[in-house]
């Protein structure tokens, strides 16, 4: 069936969360995907910055494969090999002493597990940023800064106070000593790939210890080498108490994380917390062929490496719709000097590349972290284009 086709049906069967998509995807390899109509894209979304290794890696799929094969899913109940490889390897690549993992399914149920662990300080008090965005559970919308998300929904968990995102003095003035956590994204990518100052998660890590509350930083999104570096929080060389993954840990296969250290990972006590499918064999099974990945192809510095020309070539367009360029590694943004990135993603879904609005006036780039250097200089040939084309259809 045609992607006019599908539409039809989606709308037909499907609620109305996100709008109707206008693309079936079909297939895909790597960077590439293919839709329901036969049209090529370049993939600079990646299921919202999910499928790490791009799409059908040869790695997941032998993994995947072997692993359904051999046991598909136990629950908490049992022991399974794959999980409890895959928390030591976790614990191993964010070099912190003592931790301990919680796996689940989500980014939202990562964080939810962070939250409720803040309630075992015995404090109820948590701050969070405005604009910051931990997921859409009643629990991590409590923590979303953006009132478009919360207010439907409200009344949300209380207790949560939202301050100014990269202000120290804000954090410095909000928090005491009944303050649970502060919760914080390092780059807040659904708020349009917002960087903080460069001391930001030092300084919050001071004052989060200076009071006795717990740092719990959601890596969510940056987690697993999409900023060049396995964790974000190593960029700014300090260990939070709590961090939170999903989206890449998987590549493609729904599994998050919530890692806890030192005492903060024995706060929980048995029965208080539970998910059936976290830590299924197979996603692990998956998330240890991404890990694997992106040791042996050296990942890292290809993220950082075609990251850099990516933002590079962007600036050098010197495009009069282009304000700028911010992000790290495979997390950028394209600043736009007007409203109409919607305009510039369907220009650019006509023109073969798949991005993502985020805001208004903000293009997000979330490429795989095998995209490649000529991938990326496709992509750049084709951007004056698409933006000409968005500026000339007004």
């Amino acid at each position: 069936m045609s992607n006019q086709d599908n539409q039809s049906r989606w709308q037909s069967t499907m609620m109305n969360n996100y709008g109707t998509p206008q693309l079936t995807l079909t297939r895909g390899e790597g960077a590439v995907v293919t839709d329901a109509d036969g049209n090529r894209y370049l993939d600079l979304v990646t299921g919202i910055a999910v499928n790490a290794l791009g799409h059908a890696h040869p790695a997941i799929v032998a993994a995947v494969t072997e692993q359904v094969a051999t046991l598909g899913h136990t629950s908490n109940l049992y022991i399974n090999e794959p999980a409890l490889t895959l928390a030591e390897r976790l614990l191993e690549l964010s070099g912190v002493a003592g931790g301990k993992v919680l796996f689940c399914n989500s980014g939202a149920e990562a964080v939810e597990t962070a939250f409720k662990l803040t309630r075992r300080t015995g404090r109820t008090k948590v701050i969070a940023t405005d604009g910051g965005f931990h997921g859409r559970t009643m629990g991590a919308l409590s923590l979303t800064g953006q009132p478009g998300k919360r207010t439907p929904f409200e009344p949300l968990v209380p207790g949560v106070r939202h301050i100014r995102y990269g202000d120290v003095a804000a954090l410095e003035a909000e928090i005491d000593d009944e303050t649970a956590a502060f919760v914080v994204e390092p780059v807040q990518g659904e708020n349009g790939v917002v960087v903080p100052p460069h001391d930001y998660l030092r300084a919050a890590r001071e004052l989060t210890s200076r009071h006795g509350a717990l740092l719990v930083v959601d890596e969510v999104q940056t987690g697993i080498g999409r900023l060049g570096s396995w964790f974000a929080f190593q960029q700014a060389g300090i260990t939070p108490d709590v961090f939170t993954l999903a989206k890449g840990l998987g590549g493609g296969l729904p599994l998050g994380a919530c890692v806890a250290v030192g005492e903060t990972a024995s706060l929980f006590e048995p029965g208080q917390h539970g998910t059936t499918f976290g830590g299924n064999p197979v996603c692990c099974a998956a998330a240890l062929a991404v890990l694997d990945t992106i040791e042996t192809e050296g990942l890292l510095e290809q993220v950082s490496t075609v990251g850099k020309e990516l933002r590079d070539g962007i600036e050098r367009l010197e495009h009069p719709l282009v304000l700028g360029v911010r992000g790290r590694g495979l997390l950028l943004a394209v600043l736009l000097r007007e409203a109409v990135s919607a305009k510039v993603a369907a220009a650019a879904q006509r023109a073969g590349f798949l991005t993502n609005p985020v805001q208004p006036d903000v293009l997000r780039l979330a490429p795989p972290l095998v995209f490649s250097r000529e991938q990326a200089a496709e992509f750049l040939a084709a951007l004056p284009g698409v933006l000409d084309a968005t500026t000339e259809k007004g």
